[in-house]
């Protein structure tokens, strides 16, 4: 096996050691530009040439969610703590929403990992694995009772994805001018939050048909 070249002169220990030095570069990267990054800069970074990154991620894009995933705990820790104590489903999905839609431009890692306007990522990567498992994640720590508004695994992916679409066309096309917070969060609660409420009559309705 040919000797590993580069890598600041201090070589991987194993395959995982140099997967996340791969992934911490492209986070730092992002991080100072702002923007996707290429795997020809991470590899230039590392001082390797781009076919070993290839090893260990088939694509940029591949790569580009990988740092996405690294890069987001601390979102993640502050949206909790910003919608602790909501327990209306309509409430805490309007402020997650709210919340996130204002951290992706401080955040690029999370507009990199939710929303093809900040990379090349195919748009159908909005409901990927990666994105969808992100949003789950996301709601599962909602103090949100959602058994008891109706909702079942199968209906939170369903609202997750909804939400995913909701926050992509923002991403996209915020508004002209766009709409203050306050003006984002009266809107949302009237048109998205009367979808989110209805799924405990839809539920009841499911029940009776059984």
């Amino acid at each position: 096996m040919a000797r590993r070249r580069g890598w600041g002169g201090s070589p991987p220990t194993d395959d995982e050691d140099a997967r996340r030095r791969i992934v911490a570069t492209a986070v730092e990267l992002i991080g100072q530009t702002g923007t996707a990054i290429g795997i020809a800069d991470v590899a230039d970074a590392l001082g390797v040439i781009r076919q070993t990154v290839y090893r260990y991620f088939p694509s940029a894009e591949a790569l580009m969610s990988a740092a996405a995933i690294a890069s987001v705990d601390g979102f993640l820790q502050r949206l909790t703590a910003h919608v602790a104590g909501l327990e209306d489903p309509v409430d805490a999905m309007t402020e997650g929403v709210v919340y996130t839609l204002a951290e992706v431009p401080r955040t690029p890692h999370l507009g990199i990992l939710l929303s093809s306007s900040y990379s090349n990522i195919d748009p159908d990567s909005l409901t990927s694995a990666q994105a969808q498992a992100f949003g789950m994640t996301m709601i599962r720590r909602f103090d949100v009772d959602w058994e008891r508004h109706g909702y079942d695994d199968a209906a939170l992916r369903e609202l997750v994805e909804y939400v995913l679409r909701t926050m992509h066309s923002f991403f996209v096309s915020p508004g002209n001018p766009p709409r203050t917070e306050d003006e984002l969060r009266a809107y949302l609660r009237r048109w998205m939050g009367a979808a989110i409420a209805a799924q405990r009559e839809f539920s009841a309705d499911e029940e009776r048909r059984r």
